[in-house]
């Protein structure tokens, strides 16, 4: 099954939010990137709303033709909104409040059951559930038993490492995912993935249903135009 990608549409709500008004607009935005290939947005809206706000969930759920992730700790009021909102997907980030960005996956053996109760409810209104974690495997097996669909690889210690040792930046991953498939969950992956690692990550996790990729992609977009960008990304997806 390809990978697809789907954009984190969060830089460009910052870029908005830096001089108010529209510019650029956010659903303009959304759209393009589905029309120029990306089979997905993503957003991951934040309690102080620095980037993405809780309008704009509920603005883009309706205009999206796509899959729809939204990303974020589940405390109360995210919760309601995806509940209000219900995207395709949501994935759970354990992010402090004051996080300028993800920088760590569950420790489910310490949330198990408050999980498990959220994950329960996500799916009474049938929303694919993924877990944000570090690549080890008894924590992939611990993400089954929560009864989340899929896991999402927390990918920024495969992209520090990579410039240095492929090989050895790669391993935790190839590991997990094995463990993945032992206990038949998905597998997504997030976070510092780029043209120049993209491939090798995809080659090496066959089983890889989804990326989700803002940062490294919006910055691309400055040099190479949203479009190509975009192209350029599925290519490396679709890489042997």
């Amino acid at each position: 099954m390809p990978t697809r990608l789907s954009v984190n549409i969060n830089k460009i709500a910052t870029l908005r939010n830096a001089r108010g008004g529209q510019i650029p607009n956010l659903l303009q935005v959304a759209s393009d990137c589905e029309r120029f290939g990306a089979q997905g947005i993503t957003v991951h809206p934040r309690p102080d709303e620095r980037h993405i706000r809780y309008d704009d969930v509920r603005t883009l759920k309706p205009a999206l033709h796509t899959e729809f992730n939204i990303e974020g700790n589940p405390i109360d009021s995210f919760i309601t909104l995806t509940l209000d909102v219900c995207p395709h997907q949501v994935t759970l980030v354990p992010d402090a409040h004051d996080a300028i960005t993800s920088n760590t996956g569950w420790n489910i053996k310490k949330h198990a059951r408050f999980l498990r109760n959220t994950i329960a409810l996500l799916k009474t209104k049938h929303i694919r559930t993924s877990i944000f974690i570090n690549p080890d495997p008894d924590t992939v097996r611990r993400a089954a038993d929560t009864g989340a669909d899929r896991i999402e690889l927390y990918t920024e210690p495969y992209a520090a490492r990579y410039p240095h040792n492929r090989r050895q930046a790669i391993a935790d991953f190839i590991q997990a995912a094995q463990a993945a498939q032992e206990v038949n969950i998905g597998i997504n992956a997030g976070h510092d993935l780029n043209l120049h690692n993209l491939a090798y990550f995809r080659r090496h996790i066959p089983t890889l249903l989804e990326v989700s990729i803002g940062h490294a992609l919006i910055s691309d977009a400055l040099y190479f135009g949203l479009e190509n960008t975009i192209q350029l990304y599925l290519r490396q997806l679709q890489a042997p």
